[in-house]
């Protein structure tokens, strides 16, 4: 059963099915009645071969017992015209167990089985008037009853197998007299309440380990389903794992490019402004100082590249919190870029969440080098803000502004700008809005949950 519940649970190929076989008695060993005994699949196979035997041999021993014992009380029990009668009955019965050992058990059930019941039950009955000791081979009803008769006929058999041996054991068959009849009576009901009793017994028996073999295929159906389901997940924990790698490939690289962007390239481009401008500068004195500007932006970007490499925060916020550094960062922006630039704290200033802070920064410089690269603006202000539950940080400039809703798709050779503004604060649960309108300047503000530091 194993392996056949186990190709159940695989996946299923459209089949047609022959139809089943007739039902032959070898089926009915192998537990297709609920009211036969052998339904109990923890059964030894000793077990099974002994009942299987009996129903087919038992005939003839108990048929030679009945004989045996009929014969040593012939001279008391019967006349020599009964003598007669009753061995062309025991030929009859001999017959009857003959054909049922070697064929009728074969045959389908129905209607091999009522017919061995029911000549048996009329031959031992026969036998049984001449000579009650011949109710030894009747007691085969008993055995053979849920073996042989359709479910419906089994308690009617039961029933009439017990009319003969009560018949037996009140001293003959038809009663004679009032006592024989009453004691007829009394052991008819014995056997009957016996037959029901042990027949209900049994019937609930076999009804058990039929509910207790659909249990344990089920269980069987449950495990091959289970064992197919862990191997798909097996299969979908490969495809998560290479799924999962693939999208820390992506995001790393996002990373890396919003540093490079946010870092290198700001720091390149105000290297590129320092060198053209102490290039046209005619001033000796002004020149050197474009040109150690240019230097302290190559060694603060060289610095900036080795921190991205490493995943290591800004370097401005290495030794000071974040409005000292957005202050500093604020300032040393308005000297490179020429533009009037004030930054504004407000709220109670806490520590925050070194990725919080992190990211702050990063929207803060793509900000303002936003401005210094598209506004053309002459003031730009700078706040940050301390809310309660939340951190806001607003770049305002008096530009000449854009329309949000117009924007160009991004170059390849263009900044992650905006989007990647958005990037960064979505990443730590975040939103960035912005408020712009042509000749009307711009605002970014950028929330972000106020997550303290540690």
């Amino acid at each position: 059963m194993a392996s056949g519940e186990g190709k159940a649970a695989a996946p299923r190929r459209t089949t047609v099915q022959e139809p089943p076989p007739p039902l032959r008695f070898p089926s009915l060993y192998a537990a297709t009645d609920p009211f036969t005994p052998y339904a109990q699949p923890d059964r030894s196979r000793t077990q099974r071969l002994w009942d299987r035997n009996l129903r087919r041999f038992g005939g003839y021993a108990l048929l030679g017992v009945s004989v045996v014992t009929a014969a040593a009380t012939t001279d008391l029990l019967m006349p020599g015209g009964e003598r007669d009668l009753a061995g062309a009955l025991v030929l009859a019965a001999l017959a009857l167990q003959v054909w049922w050992s070697r064929t009728g058990w074969q045959l389908p059930r129905v209607p091999a089985g009522p017919v061995l019941y029911v000549l048996r039950f009329a031959l031992s009955f026969s036998l049984t008037w001449l000579n009650g000791f011949f109710a030894i081979y009747a007691t085969l009803g008993y055995f053979d009853a849920v073996q042989v008769l359709p479910r419906r006929f089994v308690r009617a058999g039961l029933l009439a197998t017990a009319v003969i041996m009560a018949g037996s054991q009140s001293g003959a068959l038809p009663p004679t007299h009032t006592t024989n009849w009453v004691v007829f009576g009394a052991l008819f009901a014995v056997h009957s309440s016996l037959v029901l009793v042990f027949g209900h017994l049994a019937t609930q028996e076999a009804e058990h380990a039929a509910a207790k073999a659909a249990t344990i295929a089920e269980l069987e159906r449950t495990n091959a389903r289970l064992a197919l389901a862990l191997e798909e997940n097996a299969g979908l924990h490969a495809q998560l794992l290479v799924q999962a790698r693939e999208a820390g490939i992506a995001d790393e690289r996002r990373r890396l490019a919003a540093e490079i962007h946010d870092t290198l390239a700001q720091g390149l481009a105000g290297i590129i402004t320092q060198l053209e401008a102490a290039t046209e500068s005619t001033d000796p004195a002004a020149a050197r100082g474009h040109a150690r500007r240019a230097a302290a932006l190559a060694r603060d970007s060289l610095g900036e590249a080795r921190r991205s490499v490493h995943d290591l925060g800004p370097g401005a916020l290495e030794h000071d919190a974040l409005p000292d550094a957005l202050r500093k960062t604020v300032e040393e922006w308005s000297a490179e870029a020429g533009i009037r630039a004030e930054f504004t704290v407000t709220g109670t200033a806490e520590p925050l969440h070194d990725e919080v802070e992190a990211t702050l920064l990063r929207i803060a410089q793509e900000g303002l080098a936003n401005t210094r690269r598209h506004a053309a603006a002459s003031r730009v202000g700078v706040t940050l803000s301390y809310m309660g539950s939340e951190v806001t940080l607003d770049v305002r400039d008096d530009g000449r502004g854009f329309d949000p809703a117009a924007l160009p798709p991004r170059e390849g050779t263009g900044g992650f700008g905006l989007g990647g503004m958005r990037a960064r604060a979505e990443r730590i649960a975040g939103t960035v809005d912005i408020e712009s309108e042509p000749g009307q300047g711009t605002a970014v503000s950028a929330r972000v949950p106020l997550v303290r530091h540690g």
